[in-house]
């Protein structure tokens, strides 16, 4: 393994304990307009970008004038009702400052809207340590299509193999590897192992991460930098 230089994390579900609050957003915002959609369906779709899981769920196209509203209207009601409730997850602004401390560029990789990206980094604790975010802006293509994490890649400057990328789904797992990067897991996103499969390792979450840094592979023996 080359050298790690640089660490693109997912937010939701990796760094901000938000997946069932995105999810009875889109239940919630569907109701409102007309449509059934089951907590279940749409919760196990999380970490996809929405133009994949409108269509999946209730066969819409998010391009569609339906498809808008009901994503407008899910965007209007995370940011209002479930927004207040969010926290970090366990260790989340530690890892990201422990990391930093290592000389480790950080970036994000979401597929949220850049607004609403600002305002979960906010949560995480990633001010002053996460040198760049990409968002649904910044690719024509979401999860897990790679666009946005090549986005990120491109952002940091570095080479495919000395980047890791942390996430809590399997598409996190599949829009890295398609984009060449290798992928370290945590649980908190709710996914099990057998759902994770791929990753180089899995955590329970970033607090897990963080007691076990230097046997991760993010160590120096792994080609990490070594602790401060």
């Amino acid at each position: 393994m080359a050298a790690i230089r640089g660490v693109i994390f997912d937010v939701d579900g990796t760094l901000v304990d938000s997946n069932d609050a995105h999810a009875r957003s889109w239940v919630d915002a569907l109701k409102e307009l007309g449509h059934d959609a089951r907590f279940d369906e749409v919760r196990r779709r999380i970490g996809m970008g929405g133009d994949k899981l409108l269509p999946q769920v209730m066969g819409i196209s998010s391009d569609s004038p339906e498809g808008e509203r009901i994503t407008e209207r899910v965007s209007e009601i995370f940011m209002k009702q479930y927004l207040p409730e969010i926290r970090a997850l366990p260790g989340a602004k530690e890892l990201l400052e422990a990391l930093h401390r290592r000389g480790i560029k950080i970036a994000v990789a979401s597929s949220a809207r850049q607004e609403k990206l600002r305002k979960l980094l906010e949560i995480a604790g990633g001010d002053g340590v996460v040198e760049s975010a990409t968002s649904a802006s910044d690719a024509e293509q979401s999860k897990p299509d790679p666009d946005i994490v090549q986005a990120a890649l491109d952002k940091l400057g570095l080479a495919a193999d000395e980047v890791v990328m942390i996430g809590d789904t399997p598409y996190d797992i599949e829009a890295a590897g398609r984009a060449g990067l290798r992928t370290i897991a945590v649980r908190s996103g709710g996914w099990t192992d057998s759902g994770l499969a791929g990753a180089l390792a899995i955590y329970d979450d970033p607090a897990d991460l963080l007691a076990r840094l230097d046997t991760s592979p993010l160590a120096e023996g792994a080609g990490g930098s070594p602790p401060p």
